[in-house]
């Protein structure tokens, strides 16, 4: 089936899961980067988190997509209000999850009642490293 719908981008080899955005599991690619002692790519704490979008709900959500390229050329506007539906569903579900990890990581540091350590701020201090990495390496494609 030939129409204009681009389909959707795949991800690229070796760039991050944009659907996935594990605290532990970032990796800077510079070989100078700092790496806290006891933690190289394969080490302890470096276990995948859980998904910002579980897979199940992924491939719904990448199905609806696909489905809405299917029938640009039969009814263009409802593919792209389609299209715009999935995309607002997609950031929504992002920005709730990434706003319940930062009030967990600040439950574990911010009572002022809690004796925190230093281990425990370095260990959360890692953590926001990681994930603001993870979101600073993500891309989206400038408009055409």
């Amino acid at each position: 089936m030939s129409h204009d719908a681009e389909p959707a981008p795949q991800p690229q080899p070796g760039s991050p899961d944009p659907t996935r955005l594990a605290p532990q599991a970032a990796r800077t690619d510079s070989a100078h980067a700092p790496r806290e002692p006891g933690t190289g790519a394969d080490g302890p704490d470096r276990t995948p988190g859980p998904d910002l979008i579980p897979q199940g709900d992924r491939g719904k959500l990448a199905l609806r997509l696909q489905q809405a390229l299917a029938t640009f050329v039969d009814g263009p506007r409802q593919a792209v209000e389609e299209a715009d539906a999935v995309l607002d569903e997609v950031t929504t579900r992002f920005a709730d999850t990434l706003a319940e990890r930062r009030r967990v990581l600040r439950t574990g540091w911010q009572d002022p009642d809690a004796d925190v350590q230093t281990e425990e701020l370095r260990l959360a201090l890692r953590q926001y490293r990681e994930i603001t990495q993870r979101l600073l390496h993500m891309s989206v494609p400038a408009g055409q």
